[in-house]
Parts: structure tokens; sequence; C-alpha cells
């Protein structure tokens, strides 16, 4: 039986610092007392995602790329990660602090046994007015002052504090130093990594009343010193069309705001992937919309997303009022270890022809363009 876009059951964490937000987005994660992250898409063992649609429901992720390899991920991306599902994609939901840590690179990684190092994403849905993340330092460190600041109980004066708004992106790289504050629900997009290196944990205990373990040395060897002086990802995006986010070798993210007007009633855009030998993540940000590829429509809401296969060539986005999603993918012109990288923006990916007619043509953006920086 062929392939097709496949959903899968949530996957709740409860956190120390978690809170209810997610909730309110109509999930029941009850017993757990909080949920700081809801797992969309997993393939990280101990908490891989099951499908929940079609003849493949109540199969895991894990189980499914065995079966499928390139088919599901591109033939490219199968040789390059086999069968690691190479992303997982999350909500967290911040009510109180995270700890400051950072995450080794794949080098590092590599070395220490692990697959992958982890470099990821933020896409904040909500932040309350006083909310705030840390994303770098202030000024340009070495390892002695990093040490001493450590020592001395000092280090978050040496911070960069960020204070994020909804709509805001933030990339992530591997080392590093990072904190997500209170108040905040936001969308992570990452490498396949659940290592965690915590350098302060402002001497919290757990749910159990013990500190939590911090990983002072192994950090050492992943942190990037050097000062961060704005960390958000400015982008610039109209209704009906995709904003490229950010494109890394570890993978590509857009923002896709679907809005329908009186002219256009339900917001729709047609994508033609052809040329791109990846699967497609869609998570949904905002609203309700709706992803129909090779013959089947996969509706979401917000805090769910689809996985296309990679042998979809075209897909299909609609939406009834407004919505908002996140479309992730690896490109495997981005590697970094190839000379072939395609241009810009790829155009190609966010243009489609209806009738010799361009998207831009089609609709008429609603309320024209938008600037988010």
């Amino acid at each position: 039986m062929s392939l097709y876009p496949m959903k899968f059951l949530p996957l709740f964490k409860h956190k120390v610092w978690g809170g209810n937000r997610i909730q309110a987005l109509g999930f029941n994660y009850s017993p757990l007392p909080n949920c700081g992250e809801l797992w969309a898409l997993s393939s990280v063992a101990g908490s891989e995602s099951v499908v929940s649609n079609g003849f493949l429901a109540d199969n895991t992720l894990n189980e499914v790329l065995e079966i499928y390899m390139g088919e599901l991920v591109g033939e490219r991306n199968y040789l390059r990660f086999g069968n690691n599902f190479p992303l997982l994609v999350k909500l967290i939901d911040a009510a109180d602090k995270l700890s400051i840590q950072v995450h080794p690179d794949d080098e590092l990684a590599r070395r220490r046994g692990m697959e992958n190092g982890k470099t990821e994403m933020w896409y904040i849905l909500e932040a309350d007015a006083d909310a705030t993340l840390v994303d770098g330092f202030r000024q340009d460190l070495d390892r002695d002052v990093y040490c001493q600041a450590l020592e001395s109980g000092r280090l978050e004066s040496l911070l960069h504090v960020e204070h994020p708004q909804q709509g805001d992106v933030y990339f992530i790289p591997a080392g590093r130093v990072h904190a997500l504050g209170g108040g905040l629900l936001l969308a992570e997009i990452q490498q396949n990594s659940d290592c965690t290196y915590r350098i302060y944990d402002y001497n919290r205990p757990d749910r159990d009343g013990r500190l939590r373990e911090l990983h002072t040395e192994e950090a050492l060897d992943a942190i990037e010193f050097s000062a961060v002086r704005d960390g958000r990802t400015p982008y610039t995006y109209s209704d009906n069309a995709t904003a490229r986010l950010v494109q890394c070798p570890h993978f590509t993210a857009s923002l896709i705001p679907l809005c329908s007007t009186a002219a256009n009633p339900t917001a729709s855009l047609r994508k033609n992937f052809a040329r791109l030998d990846s699967f497609i993540i869609y998570f949904c940000v905002e609203g309700v919309a709706a992803v129909r590829a090779l013959d089947t429509v996969c509706p979401l809401h917000a805090g769910e997303c689809v996985l296309v296969p990679a042998v979809a060539d075209e897909v299909e986005l609609y939406a009834e009022g407004a919505a908002k999603l996140l479309e992730v993918y690896i490109d495997p012109a981005q590697y970094g270890d190839e000379e072939l990288r395609h241009k810009d923006d790829m155009d190609w990916v966010a243009r489609f022809m209806d009738d010799g007619l361009q998207d831009e043509e089609l609709f008429d953006g609603g309320d024209g363009r938008h600037r988010h920086e």
C-alpha cells in the first residue's frame, strides 16, 4: 500500500517548570499536573511518535521509516541519516524559567558516542508582557572568565537577555548558551537529539525534592563564547505565501500564514516539491488548517503536525479564516559538504502555476504585506 500524509498521537512531558497553556489548545494530558512539552513528532528511543491515521495507524515513526526508507524521508536523506528520523518537533510551555543550558554540535556529540548534536529554532506562539529568554552572552568571553563567573555565582550577569513577542523567531545553533524564561509558549524545531548540558538551574529542586544534575565539565567543550547582539531572526511575510525563517544544513523552516478574504473565502496555497528530495512537516501554530497530498486530506489545529512523505510532488494547504503553519524539511543541497546549493529562497518551492498565474495573482493577500523584524 502507498504512503500518505501521516498524523501522530501527541506525547506529553511533565516538567518542573511546565504550565497548562497546551491544554487550552485542546489537548488532554491528564493525570499530569502540567505539560511542559508536547512532542508532536519524535523518533527518540522510548518516546517514538505513533501514527494516528490511515492503514499505518498504531505503528511508530521508526517502524514506518524502516519499511519505506527513502520514500518517506527522501533518498539522499535516507543515505545520510538511515533509520534515524533526523528532526524532533515540540510545543514548549514554560511557566517558569528553564535551566541555563547548551547543546553539543555534531562533531562533539559523535566523539561522545551520540548520533548527533542539537541545533534548534523557536517560534513564539504566546509571550507574557514580562517574558524573557537567554540567547548567548552579552560580550565575548573566554573559558577562564566564564568559569570564574560560574564559580562565583555571577553567570547570570554575563547572559544576553531578550524580550520575545508573539511571532518572534530565534535560531539557536549548537554551542550557544540559552534558556527560556517563564510566560512563553513556543514551537521548537530541532535536530533529533535529547542531549542537553545543564549549566545552572537556580538551585531549584525537581519534583522529588532533589537538585537537578549539572553538567559543568561536559559543557565546557560545547560552549561558543562569542557575544550575541540581537538573537531575533528577521523575516518578511505576506498572506498565503511562504516566508523563509531558517535555512541551515540541519533543517529549512518557513512560516505560511493562510488568510481567507472576501474574494477567496477559503485560503489556499499549492506547492510543488518535485525537485526536493525530502519529507515535509507542517506544524500548525495558529488556527485550523488542512493539508492535502497523495489524495489524502489531514485537518490540523494548533499544536498538531502532519508528515508528508518525500514521494509527494505536490501539496495543497487550506484554511477557512486565518491559520499559520510552520513548514519544515531537510534540503540535501544544504548539507554543507557538497557544492550544489539552491539559490536564496529556493523560490521554486514557494511558487506554483495555475492556468499561467502565479500565487501573487491568485491571492490578494488580505491585509497586504506584513513585516516582522
